[in-house]
């Protein structure tokens, strides 16, 4: 079985709000195990998280042995303040603190540095990322300092701009990555980043009534052009479902986005062995440095 390239084990795929009320007085172990357990039923034994706020993924980090998963954790996400990324991590204002925080997470346990450059999808405006990109002096700076520390890069990154940016800085892997084009895919093709798509956050959308599908569909279609093109040009690419978010379960959402991605390119040994080495990518890349 493939590993799950992007989770929020803090998060149930059902609601956020509740899923993090878990937590509010103290991190929830019985929440996390449910979680790890749906992982162990599906035989999954790679996860790689994408942080939390209130340490949920610092303390599943100490449990994830107990159930046979090599679980990896930036702890929390950076993002700037006044940008998106709240959600899952902590704030900086300006590089001197941003450094502190990679610090922090450092010292916290962290296998990996996790940094929001740009908002999600803006549902209402077709092809359009909520709020404004992080510049690329800004990514670029923020890849060196973590670097720097002997720490992997993971970017929550939509939108052209977003993307090649991120590229451009040198991160170890984009996140999502959606709304980008075939000039932005080359660009993937000859750097080092890893491209983790997350199909199913948009795909698991359609017929649950909080979209129209006629606004998901495009979007849809879109990734779904994407992926044959990152296919052919050979980009770098893994397996991540975003367990945990809305109408994604931990678990069987990777088998949903594996099923994707077979939809799409269809189930090939060459398909498999191309998403075996992303993995792998992943896997190398994305673990604590020694000390």
């Amino acid at each position: 079985m493939f590993g799950e390239c992007h989770a929020h084990i803090i998060m149930d795929g059902i609601n956020y709000k509740e899923a993090i009320s878990l937590h509010k007085e103290a991190v929830n172990e019985e929440a996390i195990r449910r979680n790890f357990k749906a992982y162990q039923e599906q035989g999954i034994t790679f996860v790689r998280d994408g942080g939390d706020a209130v340490g949920v993924s610092r303390r599943a980090k100490m449990l994830a042995e107990e159930y046979g998963i090599d679980y990896r954790t930036p702890v929390f996400a950076i993002h700037k303040n006044g940008h998106y990324g709240s959600i899952v991590g902590k704030g900086f204002d300006n590089m001197k603190e941003y450094a502190a925080l990679v610090r922090e997470a450092k010292e916290q346990g962290a296998d990996f540095i996790k940094i929001m450059t740009t908002g999600l999808l803006d549902f209402h405006n077709h092809g359009k990322v909520t709020g404004t990109p992080l510049s690329r002096e800004e990514v670029h700076e923020m890849v060196h300092i973590a670097h720097g520390e002997g720490m992997a890069v993971m970017s929550h990154t939509n939108g052209v701009y977003g993307v090649q940016a991120a590229v451009e800085a040198g991160v170890d892997s984009v996140e999502h990555g959606n709304y980008i084009d075939e000039e932005t895919i080359r660009m993937l093709a000859d750097s080092n980043t890893v491209w983790v798509p997350t199909l199913v956050t948009i795909r698991n959308l359609r017929n649950c009534g909080r979209y129209e599908d006629q606004v998901l569909q495009p979007i849809v279609s879109l990734a779904e052009e994407n992926l044959q093109l990152a296919y052919q040009y050979k980009v770098k690419t893994a397996l991540g479902s975003d367990a945990g978010a809305y109408m994604v379960p931990h678990g069987t959402g990777l088998l949903e986005e594996y099923r994707a991605f077979c939809e799409i390119l269809g189930e090939t040994e060459q398909m498999k062995d191309w998403l075996r080495d992303g993995e792998k990518r992943i896997q190398d890349t994305f673990k604590r440095p020694e000390s």
